[in-house]
This record gives structure tokens, sequence and C-alpha cells, in this order.
């Protein structure tokens, strides 16, 4: 075991850094033998089998070649639940459980809300919400039958109650025939593509080769198209005094606060412009 460490981390540091390293190789023996922090130390001494030592061999190649290690194990973490993840779905990311944690907050204990999570991928959002609301009514969008084949299970997993509805956000109509409440949701959210095309060249290889790009890129003479569908769909979805969550791109924070008079911008725990409220 000490030596397979040893070899984790001489191999890892270089590309992941001390600190990420550590969490992977966690993450790693958490997959293979369910394994916390505390059982890593307590085995550090002893043997392990050729069994063990070659599936953890599989993962470090896949590792090095900057495979995300949730894509590896299937699971990622995420406001307190172990989310199932495939390459259909983008990996949820903390600044996403900070948009969370807005809603929740905001809704002060508020029960019986009713909820539309547009562009679900994992599921990640809407099963938070339906978990840690009282009481909400929850429905959820997404073009990807293979995506919301994810969250299903996600929240089936989870025990959360969760209306998945295949649409394309950017053809529906207001009023038009989608089975969505119109004119009957409190809470509009959504964490929507975002990400400029021309952004791509200062990004990781874990993201650009291994997470879906459909889910992450817009075009860069359109980049605000989903929150464009979003602006025109939400006076017909909202009731009287409903609000709406949207996770942005940093850089286009004043032309989205022209899209949705009224609005305020938000900064997360990194001090970006990462979330405008309606």
């Amino acid at each position: 075991m000490k030596d397979t460490l040893i070899k984790l981390r001489r191999e890892l540091r270089p590309l992941y850094g001390d600190r990420e390293t550590e969490a992977i190789i966690i993450e790693i023996f958490h997959f293979l033998k369910g394994w916390n922090r505390v059982d890593l130390i307590m085995h550090e001494d002893k043997p392990l089998s050729d069994f063990v030592k070659g599936e953890v061999d599989g993962i470090l190649k896949r590792l090095l070649k900057h495979e995300p290690i949730q894509y590896i194990t299937g699971n990622a973490h995420f406001y307190g639940m172990d989310l199932h993840v495939t390459p259909d779905v983008l990996i949820p990311r903390p600044e996403t459980a900070e948009l969370v944690d807005r809603i929740v907050d905001d809704a002060d204990g508020a029960s019986d809300l009713k909820v539309l999570d547009l562009c679900t991928g994992s599921g990640c959002i809407a099963i938070a919400l339906a978990r840690n609301l009282k009481f909400a009514d929850v429905d959820a969008l997404d073009v990807s039958e293979g995506v919301l084949k994810v969250a299903r299970g996600n929240a089936e997993e989870l025990k959360a109650q969760v209306r998945f509805i295949e649409a394309d956000l950017l053809k529906l109509q207001p009023d038009g025939d989608a089975p969505l409440d119109w004119g009957k949701y409190d809470i509009i959210v959504s964490n929507p593509p975002y990400i400029d095309e021309s952004e791509q060249s200062g990004m990781e290889r874990n993201v650009l080769d291994y997470e879906p790009h459909l889910a992450l890129f817009v075009p860069d003479d359109d980049p605000l198209r989903f929150y464009r569908a979003i602006a025109l769909l939400a006076p017909h979805l909202l009731k009287p005094g409903g609000r709406i969550y949207l996770e942005i791109n940093p850089r286009h924070a004043d032309d989205l606060l022209k899209l949705f008079p009224g609005a305020s911008i938000q900064r997360d725990s990194c001090n970006r412009s990462r979330f405008i409220i309606v």
C-alpha cells in the first residue's frame, strides 16, 4: 500500500498539485475499497492484492491522460450528495452549489414552492432543491434523453421527487405544447451553456477532452442564446412575484443586466460575477 501511494503521488502531483492529488487518491480508494481518509492511513502499512494494484494502475493511466476522476469512478459529490455522472453530463461545480445555497436561503423555509430547472444535466440543481426546500414541486428540463436518463437515475437513487421533461429550451414557445406548467412556477433556475467558444484555448484538457461540449460552449457571435430564451419564456412561466436564478459567464454580466431589467449580479466565493438573480 505504501509503495502504491508513493507511486500515485509521484505521478499525479506534477499534473494535479498536492491538494488535488490527495483528494484523487481518496476517491480512488473509496471507489475500489470503500475507504475514507482515516481508513487510508490505517492501511498504509498493509499489503494490497494484485487485483487492486492492477485496478489502481488502470485508473492512474486514465488520470495521466487528464480524464476526470469523476468519470472514472462514475461519481461526483455535490451539495452533500453522491451523484452518478457519465461523459453525457457535466461534472457539478462548487459555484453551482453556491447557486443552490442562494435559492435555499432566499426561500427562508417557505413550503410548496414550484421550481423549474432548465438545462438540468445530471439533475444536480433540481435534486438538491427537491431535497432541501420544504415540499417543493420540482420540474427539470433538458434536450437530451441520454442526459435525462442519468438525471432520472440520480433522482431515484436519492429518493428525490423530480419530474423530468425532454425538450429543447431554444425551441420552446410561450404557452406552447411542452409539458410545462405555464404561469405557475415560483422559481426558475438554470446553469445553461455559457462559455464562449473562443475561451477554449485557455481551458484545461480534462474539461476540453472529456466533458460534453454541448453543455459547455456557445458561439462567440451568439453567447446569450440560452439567456434570451429564458428571458422570453419567464414572463409566461413565473407566478407573480416569482424569481429567476441563473449561473453566468462573468464576461457577459453587463449584457445580461440589460436582458433582465431589475436583476442583480452576485459574486461567487472567488469574487467573480457568477450569478444573476431577478
